[in-house]
């Protein structure tokens, strides 16, 4: 598959082919719930990152351009998790959601952090015992340091395996050195972790990629107290005021919502923005390098029929510095 920068535009063909492959590992018939590995393992991922139309990066400049651009956001250590040696501290969105869950949970379960130990691992840094068909590259896996306490592990092993029968990530232990690889499926996931906390799809794609804790924007959901929220990752040469206007928000609004009093912010970081339109409006909004019709609905809770309608355009190319009418739905 070509390492070329390119949008996430999910044709109709890749979301057949994502379809099929959900369906697939729901039904049982890619499952393997089994630590491991084998090469159909392999094959699973490899299949869920080209139905996500992922790239495999090749240069450590490919993933700094992957992270300006938003397709990749930072990972940063919690009192709950500790990155080890971790080169490119960067994953896809549902991948960080994952991680920060996770560490959650096991950190509650056997008062341990829990250590990553690789994320997003261009080709040309691949590891001379990694495999060739690693999706370290894409940004979708993770690495997890397997622990010395019995308990531990058995919870973590436990948990893994849950989740890869859900049919939302696949999990290996590696012997050398011991830890856990682990493929996380983005949009499944997505839509598992919708599920189970009882939250919307555009919930958890908003805490996925918002600069708080996951935890703590979906608890802000669930209890009322966020409103209505949107997100949006901060493209190279905007600034707050720019950003403001594209959403016809003040910039003060902005710095509530995400608890800070200045205006420095970074390529690549995301940013919670309210809005204060009603269910049923049009929000207009100015397409941003990167963007996709899903991406877009995901944010507002809409659909890309939706907006295609709305905008009365028969395909899902779009470019930067256009603007649609979106609309505003629950």
């Amino acid at each position: 598959m070509p390492a070329t920068l390119r949008l996430h535009s999910f044709p109709r063909t890749r979301i057949l082919f994502g379809a099929l492959v959900a369906s697939l590992v729901a039904s049982g018939s890619l499952s393997g719930q089994s630590l491991s590995g084998s090469p159909a393992s392999l094959d699973r991922q490899n299949l869920q990152a080209q139905a996500h139309d992922f790239s495999y990066l090749r240069t450590p400049q490919q993933v700094r351009s992957f992270v300006d651009d938003g397709y990749l956001v930072p990972v940063s250590p919690t009192g709950k998790m500790e990155l080890h040696e971790v080169s490119f501290p960067y994953a896809r969105p549902e991948v960080r959601v994952f991680v920060e869950r996770l560490a959650a949970q096991y950190h509650s379960a056997c008062g341990e952090k829990l250590v990553v130990t690789s994320l997003s691992r261009p080709l040309s840094n691949q590891p001379i015992n990694a495999s060739d068909r690693s999706v370290h590259p894409t940004g979708m896996a993770v690495d997890l340091r397997r622990s010395n306490v019995g308990r531990c592990r058995q919870w973590l092993e436990s948990t893994l395996l849950a989740l890869e029968a859900e049919g939302v990530l696949e999990a290996t232990l590696e012997r050398s050195p011991p830890h856990y690889h682990i493929a996380v499926y983005p949009q499944p996931y997505a839509r598992y972790v919708a599920r189970v906390t009882g939250n919307a799809t555009e919930t958890v794609l908003a805490a996925s990629v918002s600069s708080a804790p996951v935890t703590e924007v979906v608890a802000a959901v669930a209890s009322g107290d966020a409103g209505r929220a949107i997100t949006h990752t901060v493209a190279r040469g905007e600034s707050l005021w720019t950003i403001a206007r594209l959403y016809s928000v003040t910039e003060n609004s902005l710095r509530a919502a995400n608890g800070f009093t200045g205006s420095r912010i970074l390529a690549g970081q995301s940013l919670v923005v309210p809005t204060t339109a009603p269910v049923g409006d049009i929000l207009r909004y100015t397409v941003q390098r990167g963007d996709s019709l899903w991406v877009i609905a995901s944010r507002v809770g809409t659909t890309v029929d939706e907006i295609r309608r709305a905008n009365g355009i028969g395909s899902s190319r779009i470019y930067a510095g256009q603007v649609l009418d979106v609309p505003v739905s629950r």
